[in-house]
């Protein structure tokens, strides 16, 4: 089952019942149409179901009540055909604990010029309503979306879906397992963080398993299971080496990850090369085919990294590109005026963000002390995208995003086989590095081709997270100035 199909969203409408029941049941029945033509537009990930109007206190409280207890609902969205009074919102929206979004449109697309009267007016209010909604909204501080046009056009049914995919990112982040296999890499500070506070605030369940406990399941990985992975990783590659042998200890090791993480109902992982006993390999294609198929990881230990793979690939489910990949920023190019970075791993690098067909290769790692490990090596492909860090800051925790294009990289590198991926950073490399380590911005990101910048705003805002995003418009002074504020506000709540 896609993650996509397993939730829906709530369309609750706005109304009163001083306009008669006639006007109520022309409410539920555009409602209903409105509903019915979005699903069919083919621009939502997920389905909206109208669960009717909120015109008294009480029915709006237990439908949102409704709501946080439904598995199957990943946000609500309202929106007030008629003047809804605001007062009888209160209690509902104090008790809703899912992702909320406020859709201010209306039913007909223009003023009609002939037909328009005082019982059309009536009826049609939704200017009207959406600013007494708006303002409780804001009464409340409450964490919403607004989203403003008319509700068959494409772009604004799409700002709609992009909503969607971040509400499903914060279902998904609710029931989050992330599995360590042994600690994080020694002294290294940005890989630590509080799991605690970060599973009362986000959701994730970060739990340690002992490497001794995987190689256990590895002994009992069989040669047909091995072979079934092997035919997996032929269809999918090409296998440009032959050391057999090497590949089918990654195969092993992935069919006993993927076994561990099902058990435990996980979608994310981490290991470390400093902790691999008893085994001959660090993961590297085991890692990057099981990313392929939806899985987070992190390398070092960075569980952080980890989780956050897992929610933005999540959210990136079925469109059309998929790319979503753990990186690390690995070394630059300083030509003056074309200044670029170049970002990949050790081994692992999700084959999502490939330019073409990835290659299994058997190289040295030249690091771990273990057998030369087999790893998938490719281009990333080139386009606009983003890069993401979560940090913990001491009480709080940042997201940090920042726009990035993603180019044809501008050397072949024959000697480095290894998965990899250039940029130009937002505003310019330079400035961009001067405002990321400014930020504290990790040297682990997640990678997206796919996901936006502004999904992740909107993800971070339900999770009330501070967000930081450096654009082609951001200035070093400029972010020094928001992080003083925001160090301010975050230090109130």
């Amino acid at each position: 089952m896609s993650i996509m199909s397993k939730y829906e969203f709530w369309f609750v409408v706005g109304s009163q019942f001083l306009y008669g029941p006639e006007v109520v049941e022309t409410i539920n029945g555009r409602a209903a149409e409105m509903c019915e033509k979005m699903n069919a537009s083919g621009n939502l990930p997920c389905k909206i179901v109208y669960k009717g109007m909120g015109v008294t206190s009480d029915g709006i409280a237990k439908l949102m009540k409704a709501a946080n207890n439904d598995d199957a609902c990943a946000g609500v969205i309202t929106w007030c055909h008629t003047f809804s009074p605001s007062k009888m919102w209160i209690h509902g929206f104090n008790l809703l604990q899912k992702p909320y979004c406020h859709f201010a449109t209306q039913y007909n697309r223009n003023i009609p010029n002939e037909e328009i009267d005082m019982d059309f007016m009536n009826l049609n209010q939704a200017a009207h309503g959406d600013r007494e909604h708006g303002f409780i909204g804001a009464r409340m501080r409450l964490p919403r979306k607004i989203v403003a046009g008319y509700w068959e056009d494409a772009p604004v049914q799409k700002e709609l879906g992009d909503w969607m995919r971040s509400a499903v990112g914060y279902a998904f982040s609710q029931s989050l397992i992330v599995v360590r296999f042994g600690d994080n890499m020694r002294d290294v500070a940005v890989t630590e963080g509080d799991k605690v506070e970060t599973e009362i605030k986000l959701g994730w369940q970060v739990d340690y398993w002992p490497v001794g406990h995987l190689v256990e399941v590895m002994d009992s990985v069989t040669d047909a299971e091995v072979d079934a992975k092997m035919a997996e990783y032929q269809a999918r590659y090409d296998m440009a080496t032959d050391n057999i042998e090497a590949v089918r200890y990654q195969a092993l090791e992935e069919v006993a990850m993927r076994k561990i993480l099902d058990r435990e109902g996980a979608k994310a992982f981490i290991n470390t090369f400093q902790d691999l006993y008893g085994m001959k390999q660090l993961p590297g294609l085991a890692s990057q085919n099981m990313m392929a198929d939806g899985y987070g990881y992190g390398g070092e230990g960075d569980w952080k990294v980890s989780a956050m793979t897992a929610i933005m690939k999540a959210m990136a489910e079925g469109m059309d590109d998929t790319g979503v990949a753990f990186m690390e920023d690995y070394t630059y190019d300083l030509e003056p005026g074309k200044e670029v970075s170049l970002g990949a791993h050790m081994l692992e690098v999700c084959p999502s963000v490939a330019a073409a067909k990835p290659r299994i290769e058997v190289h040295p790692l030249g690091i771990g002390d273990r057998e030369d490990p087999a790893r998938l090596v490719f281009e990333g492909k080139p386009g606009k995208g983003i890069v993401v860090s979560l940090i913990d800051m001491g009480g709080r925790l940042r997201m940090i995003i920042q726009d990035i294009e993603c180019i044809k990289p501008i050397y072949e590198m024959p000697n480095l086989p290894v998965a990899r991926v250039m940029w130009k950073a937002m505003p310019d490399l330079l400035t961009g590095l001067k405002c990321w380590i400014t930020c504290g911005g990790a040297h682990h990101t997640v990678l997206s081709t796919a996901v936006t910048a502004q999904m992740m705003i909107d993800w971070a805002e339900m999770m009330q997270i501070e967000c930081v995003h450096i654009t082609k418009d951001t200035t070093v002074e400029g972010l020094k100035q928001e992080l003083f504020l925001n160090d301010l506000a975050w230090k109130l709540k």
